[in-house]
């Protein structure tokens, strides 16, 4: 396969970048951007401006350094106490990975990884799968494709849905063994609203339609063992993502009562928009990402023999356990475990760290706009998105 292969759905290539960031200049609605992110200065100076710091740019990942990464840092800056990243000490940073991850926030956990891959001397930064369904203006569509973004359509019929998922699996393969890039992508289709991480089988499976047939099909290969291979050549590595807080904790609480109270309710694009600028611009606390050994090894030792189902049910709860068993833990964490489930972690914190969250707590359900809120539900439900990272990490780490 080649990269045309692919029209549909992957990044711009190199030789695309400057006629797109011309068509982005133009842009009426990508203007009103840069206006509110650069008040005062008029239009043209501004554009020339930015074709001045576009000088040089020949690839997405110089469009990433020149461009996105100082917006990153300024938002790492602004918006947490602080951003840790932990890798094993042998790790190939040379190496080409799939980082399967938990997934926080829809926009930032690519960009805040990117920044941690470069900052660590990491030879790529990542391709990223971002859903069509928050491409809803022309301009979104074009940035994130010139930030190293394919698509992964949404709200396809069956036999959309299958063609499309072949389609994506055809091209992350592509993306790590043909372009050398790292891809990221996150463990189950959409966050976990209850931060409960679990990878879904249906994200293994795609990994494996698109997989090269002369890895997969070759005389005498058994259905386990072409699965293991499959996985193998995507070279996965699990990735921990850790808040302190989570901006949208509330929104997601509203999502819950939402749903509860009103049959057939289902977000709108706004609900999607003010989900982005809500995780972006909100305070997140102290932020840690770690990645996990790269599970080929372990794949190796897998009984290929198995049924399929029994190999990606394996594969699953595998990555969960490295994911689980890294999660940065916080005060708040504990101290929302013992307030649901009756237990005493208070050598964890403080008497300050839970009357601090408690506080916490009350603001962020103040801000849910719901017809009758339910206090004591909103309440249970933001508690169990703090508890379950704590309850995840107790299970993992002591199995």
């Amino acid at each position: 396969m080649n990269l045309h292969d692919f029209d549909e759905i992957r990044p711009y290539s190199a030789d695309e970048m400057p006629v797109i960031f011309k068509e982005l200049l133009a842009d009426r609605q990508f203007n009103r951007i840069m206006w509110a992110v650069l008040p005062g200065i008029p239009r043209g100076l501004r554009n020339a401006l930015l074709r001045l710091m576009y000088r040089g740019v020949k690839t997405s990942q110089d469009f990433q350094l020149r461009f996105m990464k100082p917006i990153v840092c300024y938002l790492i800056w602004k918006c947490t106490n602080g951003m840790t990243f932990d890798y094993p000490k042998d790790a190939n940073k040379h190496g080409r990975y799939v980082f399967l991850s938990n997934h926080r926030d829809i926009v930032l956990d690519s960009a805040f990884l990117d920044v941690a891959l470069f900052k660590h001397g990491f030879e790529r930064t990542v391709e990223i799968g971002i859903g069509d369904n928050l491409l809803i203006y022309p301009w979104i569509k074009k940035l994130v494709r010139m930030n190293k973004a394919f698509t992964v359509r949404r709200g396809l019929t069956t036999h959309e849905m299958m063609r499309s998922s072949v389609l994506m699996s055809q091209y992350i393969h592509f993306a790590v063994n043909a372009k050398q890039e790292n891809v990221w992508i996150a463990q189950r289709e959409g966050r976990a609203k209850d931060s409960d991480d679990r990878t879904q089988d249906s994200v293994l499976k795609m990994f494996c339609l698109g997989a090269p047939e002369e890895l997969v099909k070759r005389p005498g290969i058994t259905p386990g063992e072409a699965t293991v291979e499959a996985l193998k050549d995507l070279h996965i590595v699990p990735l921990t993502i850790s808040y302190e807080y989570d901006p949208c904790d509330y929104l997601k609480a509203e999502e819950f009562q939402f749903k509860r109270d009103v049959p057939g309710w289902k977000k709108s694009k706004q609900d999607d928009l003010n989900n982005m600028k809500t995780g972006m611009l909100g305070k997140k606390g102290r932020v840690h990402y770690e990645l996990s050994p790269c599970i080929d090894p372990w794949l190796s030792t897998l009984d290929a023999s198995l049924p399929k189902k029994d190999i990606f049910r394996l594969v699953a709860e595998h990555i969960d356990r490295e994911i689980h068993s890294r999660y940065r833990l916080y005060p708040c964490n504990w101290i929302a475990l013992d307030l649901l489930d009756g237990t005493d972690h208070s050598d964890k914190y403080s008497g300050k760290d839970k009357l601090s969250f408690e506080k916490y707590l009350q603001g962020q359900i103040a801000k849910v706009k719901v017809p009758n809120p339910d206090h004591a539900f909103l309440r249970e439900r933001m508690l169990t998105m703090y508890a379950n990272p704590a309850r995840n990490y107790l299970a993992a780490t002591q199995s």
